[in-house]
């Protein structure tokens, strides 16, 4: 992959963790970022929200001197108040403002956010050019195939955002209708990287070293952007890294490195929001990263039934040790 200039940042490895809500923290960008992921994502945070001075919506923007280049990712779907959003917190450390344009949730779109913006390209464009004349930060996009199968509109958003003033695009190969179901469509961010001149991510069914490589070549895309892929596997980005260079893939992490990276990941979540918090918050993180172990389904039944750390790690240390 090509280094990317987007404004006055450098993008040196264009291999993105893309944003998603309640697991692209602090504490798991970071350990992406060790991994290799060359360009990080915040959690989507709401622009109502920041006008109302919501005060986990400033917990949720917090940002590492180690994670940069990072984009804050914003939400909504009026140009003022995105605008007027977009000025509030643009002195906060980030790099890039994105836009979410391919959130499926139903209480987002129902609210005419998110994908739901796919089904109103002037209106997204309208979005892009009142912040990009609002900041001077770039203004980056992340969009999906489509609303659904009747209305594929990434082309023309693409387009659309580009005149708008967009710095790049990121494009999910997935309608609002599949949410994460069936196969992402590769071919539509080819037909995406084919139609604009700003840089294109490709995003969907990224799960592996190979799969990067196979979605560059197929799509011609400038970067990849891994979301799921990464849940319980921020090796994915060194794995990347190591394929594309010498075209060797890398041996999955062993049942101690897991281990060892889930205590991390564990300690980084308490010191973060707290050991209340965290023995919660990281339970679903524990399932992604011991799926297919044996013995990790009993074991995931017995983390979720007790709050006590001390029995949470020796928990782990049976199943994972073992392997």
């Amino acid at each position: 992959m090509k280094t990317l200039q987007i404004g006055n940042v450098t993008i040196d490895d264009p291999t993105a963790l893309g944003p998603m809500a309640g697991v692209t923290d602090l504490p798991f960008r970071l350990l992406c970022k060790e991994q290799g992921a060359g360009l990080l994502y915040t959690e989507m945070v709401s622009a109502k929200a920041i006008l109302y001075n919501n005060r986990n919506t400033y917990e949720l923007m917090k940002i590492d001197p180690a994670e940069h280049p990072i984009a804050l990712q914003l939400f909504g779907s009026e140009p003022a108040v995105m605008a007027e959003a977009a000025v509030k917190i643009e002195e906060l450390p980030f790099d890039f403002l994105d836009i979410n344009m391919g959130c499926p949730v139903p209480k987002v779109v129902n609210n005419g956010e998110g994908s739901a913006l796919m089904l109103d390209p002037k209106l997204a464009g309208e979005i892009v050019s009142a912040i990009t004349k609002a900041i001077r930060k770039p203004v980056t996009v992340k969009i999906r195939k489509g609303f659904d199968e009747n209305h594929i509109s990434a082309v023309e958003m693409a387009k659309t955002l580009e005149q708008a003033g967009a710095s790049l695009i990121a494009v999910h190969g997935r309608t609002r209708e599949q949410f994460y179901s069936g196969k992402a469509d590769w071919d539509i961010i080819r037909q995406v990287k084919e139609a604009v001149s700003i840089p294109v991510l490709g995003n969907g069914d990224i799960d592996s070293a190979e799969k990067a490589a196979a979605m560059l070549e197929q799509t011609g895309v400038d970067g990849i952007m891994i979301a799921r892929g990464a849940q319980g596997n921020p090796w994915i980005f060194s794995q990347i890294r190591t394929y594309m260079k010498s075209g060797i893939i890398p041996p999955k992490p062993n049942g101690e490195q897991v281990y060892d990276m889930v205590m991390r990941h564990l300690d980084m979540m308490i010191e973060c929001k707290g050991e209340y918090t965290a023995i919660r918050e990281m339970r679903k993180h524990i399932s992604w990263y011991t799926v297919g172990y044996p013995g990790s389904a009993a074991m995931r039944r017995e983390i979720n039934e007790t709050t006590d750390l001390e029995a949470i790690k020796n928990i782990l240390e049976k199943v994972l040790k073992k392997c």
